[in-house]
């Protein structure tokens, strides 16, 4: 008898389909079945001894609400008996697209630890949210959840994982209390997913997700010489096939709608075979051997709303000729995504993990840094850059020069002109608190009120949703911001030859600091933003509220 391991996970909705993504405990046939009516079913697929399946469902009537049932093989496993909480549903937007969208975002979640046990780092903000809407069906949800990377930290594990680890392998060999291996990354999932809260949020409020580093490992990709470092240890190749194959399952498929699903051939292989852990091993070696050979960049319409999803990390180029935040293929598909039919979005949404807009010195000392590693100054500068890269973590958009200018470029095209969508806005996180700052076009030629693009361009950071926040990563963003540091900045980037960067910008709300969500809520040609922090389980206090279309 089959039994629901994990999920179901709500992950797409348009106005007449969805798909729900689940783990079974043996190979069966997942069912969803609505109360309206519609559903879908799908065959487990296996990898690596565990069994998946996502499960489009269809016949939804478009601006509706409908509650469903999850069953394996005709038994009924979700919601399970005796639930505290409301019925799972499947909410629909309206099929012309012009309702409200109200999209909440944010990075960084350690997993909650269980009921009994002390949270160090405060209350969960996702726990938080679903105990909320849990306590008020009724209530306005949001209609995305965005995940903005280090969904799981496989570098940093709790103690109820290193235990599991130590129990199965032990911990002399390396990599030692971090994850080995698939099987190991399954626990991560559990661990997070299964907290009661989350699970029941992620089953009634669709999700779009993408990596950072910490899904793999803390400053994955910084440059070209710490791969090579990485290739040269003998546990990396197996902790980076197995990060990819995992979160190809657990969070890239659900990215996908049903339609580039139908045309994908590798799920389409995935799940033509009894065991398809050669199948998803090799997908993954090629994508180690040639990251641009594979795309885990997605957008996904929301009505009047696109949102382009960029992988920040694997997409890399990180020869330091040609080092580039983003492959020449994954540059292309980014600006083809932002230009194409512009008239049919009034906002644009980039999720990109790593923030484009950086306190000024952070900035400036990323770029600095760059040009050290580029042999600038020498080779003995170009040593010391190295190491300075890796100890301090600079490989923000600043750190790619060239791709930042291409970014900023590609926003200024996408936000001007008489298709221009009312607003443009850089969706990220990774930096353990959150922020808001805007940039303008000195001399531009735009109509815009400083010259720039006709759309309100801002930089909206949010994070952790879950996690420590260190009182060094405190002082110094807030110092990071003052004049103070901005000069200094200057002086770096002088050191470096750097050039001045093409826009610049000014922090307009924040820091703030602690475990928080921002959610935005556009229609029509309007913006809003809150940003609500956790005190509490059920308790979201808002501590930002503002009207981002209004200069």
């Amino acid at each position: 008898m089959a039994g629901l391991r994990l999920g179901p996970l709500l992950r797409y909705a348009d106005p007449s389909s969805a798909t729900v993504w689940v783990e079974a405990s043996r190979p069966c046939t997942a069912e969803v079945r609505c109360a309206d009516g519609a559903g879908g079913t799908a065959r487990t697929f296996q990898v690596a001894g565990h069994h998946y399946a996502l499960v489009p469902v269809s016949g939804l009537t478009p601006g509706t609400t409908t509650a469903y049932e999850v069953l394996l093989d005709g038994r009924s496993v979700w919601p399970p008996p005796g639930s505290r909480f409301p019925p799972s549903v499947v909410r629909t937007p309206a099929e012309d697209g012009g309702d409200a969208v109200k999209v909440a975002f944010g990075s960084c979640r350690w997993a909650a630890p269980p009921a009994d046990t002390e949270d160090t780092v405060g209350p969960d903000a996702l726990d938080s949210l679903a105990a909320r809407l849990a306590a008020d069906p009724g209530a306005e949800r949001p209609d995305a959840l965005v995940l903005l990377g280090d969904q799981v930290y496989a570098d940093e594990v709790s103690d109820a994982v290193e235990q599991r680890i130590r129990a199965r392998r032990g911990l002399a060999d390396a990599p030692g209390a971090e994850v080995a291996d698939f099987e190991e990354y399954t626990w991560l999932y559990y661990e997070s997913w299964l907290d009661p809260e989350v699970r029941w949020l992620l089953s009634t409020v669709p999700s779009c997700m993408i990596f950072d580093d910490h899904d793999v490992i803390d400053d994955w990709n910084t440059s070209a010489a710490w791969l090579a470092d990485m290739r040269a240890t003998p546990w990396w190749r197996e902790r980076l096939l197995s990060g990819l194959m995992s979160y190809w399952v657990h969070q890239h498929l659900g990215n996908l709608s049903p339609a580039e699903l139908a045309a994908d051939p590798l799920y389409a292989a995935v799940r033509a075979t009894p065991d398809a852990t050669d199948v998803l091993r090799a997908f993954a070696c090629r994508a180690d051997a040639d990251p641009a050979s594979v795309r885990w960049s997605y957008r996904r319409d929301f009505g009047r709303v696109r949102l382009l999803m960029v992988d920040t990390r694997a997409a890399r180029v990180l020869d330091e000729g040609r080092r580039a935040m983003l492959d020449p293929g994954e540059a292309a598909w980014l600006r083809e995504q932002a230009l194409q039919d512009r008239g049919s979005y009034d906002h644009l949404l980039i999720g990109t993990s790593l923030p484009w807009l950086l306190p000024h010195l952070v900035h400036d000392v990323e770029a600095w840094n760059a040009a050290l590693c580029r042999g600038e100054r020498g080779a003995r500068w170009a040593r010391f850059g190295e190491r300075l890269r890796r100890a301090a973590d600079l490989e923000h958009w600043a750190a790619f020069p060239a791709s930042f200018a291409a970014l900023t470029e590609l926003i200024a095209e996408a936000g001007s002109g008489a298709d221009a969508p009312a607003t443009v806005l850089v969706l990220s996180g990774d930096v353990h608190h959150a922020y808001v700052a805007e940039p303008r076009w000195p001399g531009g030629s735009g109509s815009g009120s400083d010259g720039g693009p006709d759309a309100r361009v801002l930089q909206l950071t949010c994070s952790p949703v879950h996690n420590s926040i260190p009182l060094s990563i405190r002082v110094g963003f807030r110092f990071g911001w003052s004049a103070v540091a901005r000069a200094l900045g200057r002086r770096f980037a002088g050191h470096g030859g750097c050039a001045r960067p093409p826009v610049t910008w000014r922090r307009t709300g924040g820091p703030w600091f602690g475990n928080q969500l921002m959610t935005l809520a556009l229609h029509g040609r309007s913006a809003r933003l809150k940003l609500e922090q956790a005190r509490g389980k059920g308790t979201l206090a808002v501590v930002e509220e503002s009207d981002l279309t209004s200069r």
